[in-house]
């Protein structure tokens, strides 16, 4: 047996995608079929196509393809949260005795 530890598993990042059928029953077969997380309501085109925002793994989002819908890369989504996530700082900021201020009421205890 070996004591070497192994590497977590990495997991694929989630894409934004936007997602365009041609129409409103074809969007509701996807969505029933793949069960994507969707970001927000519908929109439906002056042409009648119907589009929705949804977040997937990205190594699913082809299988979203199908006859009648198209599917566009709008962002990575596990990109922008390690941005945001690097942003945040390290260490406590009440650590020095630095009382919070703001318009909270302020408990003794």
């Amino acid at each position: 047996m070996s004591a070497v530890p192994s590497a977590p598993p990495t997991r694929p990042d989630i894409l934004k995608l936007r997602v365009t059928a041609k129409d409103a029953d074809t969007l509701r077969a996807l969505l029933r079929d793949s069960r994507p997380d969707t970001g927000g309501r519908p929109q439906v085109e002056p042409d009648g196509r119907v589009s929705i925002d949804v977040y997937a793994p990205d190594d699913q989002a082809a299988a979203l393809e199908r006859e009648g819908v198209t599917v566009t890369v709008i962002g990575n989504a596990s990109e922008a949260g390690r941005a945001a996530q690097a942003e945040v700082g390290t260490g406590d900021r009440f650590a020095a005795g630095a009382v919070p201020r703001g318009l909270a009421a302020k408990l003794a205890g």
